[in-house]
């Protein structure tokens, strides 16, 4: 069975504060733009997901706001922050769903792209804030067991 996974990393958020807390940043005027323009570029594509699973930080919440609207999204507080290795085991528990949506962080995000799909987790560098990497998956969630299906880049 192929299915598929969406990673869809946060659009650009406001400067962290001192002593504020990171989670609770929002977009930028930057990162609204690049939002609105992943939900376009997923809608046009007709890569809309069967399942959402969102980081609970507020620049991630806002994200998939803008790019999809209310879509009965999960937060998953294992995204913020989350290794390679956390968000692949996240992907496997829920493999029963055709199309993944994750809405979150880097390095995480990238390094996942990079593992799935080469095999080895220091090959990709350039996930950014609000870029759209879309992986086939077969039955195994394993490095090297994917193949990059597309693209987006603000």
């Amino acid at each position: 069975m192929t299915r598929e996974l969406i990673l869809l990393r946060h659009a650009h958020a406001e400067s962290a504060k001192a002593g504020g807390d990171d989670a609770a940043r929002p977009l930028s005027a930057r990162g609204i733009a690049e939002a609105e323009g992943a939900g376009a570029w997923l809608r046009s594509h007709h890569a809309l997901p069967a399942r959402v699973l969102c980081s609970p930080a507020l620049r991630a919440r806002q994200t998939l706001e803008r790019a999809l609207g209310e879509v009965g999204a999960v937060s998953e507080p294992r995204i913020y922050e989350a290794t390679a290795g956390e968000l692949l085991a996240l992907v496997d528990e829920h493999r029963d769903a055709q199309r993944l949506l994750l809405v979150g962080h880097n390095p995480g995000f990238e390094t996942v792209v990079a593992l799935l799909t080469t095999g080895q987790s220091g090959d990709f560098r350039g996930m950014p804030p609000g870029g759209v990497a879309w992986i086939e998956l077969g039955d195994t969630v394993e490095p090297g067991a994917g193949r990059l299906k597309a693209f987006w880049a603000p």
